[in-house]
């Protein structure tokens, strides 16, 4: 299992401004596609560790960053590129491989 960063509103922002790409995962503990995809993104923080970041935030427990971006269905997956979302992916049965491409394409 990969070492992955838990997003909150609070740490967001500077997260996103990685120099790194960053892969958020939005989730939540009752959301059954979420249980499905969330071992694929925390095996892919290991395997892009030192190319990218990749984190989790719970829309439960964070409600500002998911109502900026608009979050309505979860799971729902964006990637950002100095402090900008660049992709924007929603639903459970992604593959690794293409969330990996996705992500390190902006590396």
């Amino acid at each position: 299992m990969g070492k992955y960063v838990v997003a909150t509103d609070a740490n967001f922002q500077e997260l996103i401004n990685s120099n790194v790409p960053v892969l958020v995962d939005f989730w939540a503990e009752w959301c059954g596609p979420c249980k499905m995809i969330g071992p694929i993104v925390e095996e892919l923080a290991g395997d892009v560790e030192g190319q990218a970041i990749v984190a989790k935030m719970d829309v439960d427990a964070n409600s500002v960053v998911p109502a900026t971006f608009g979050i309505r269905s979860i799971p729902t997956l964006m990637v950002f590129k100095n402090g900008e979302m660049v992709e924007r992916m929603v639903g459970g049965n992604l593959p690794k491989a293409v969330l990996a491409q996705t992500l390190l394409k902006h590396a």
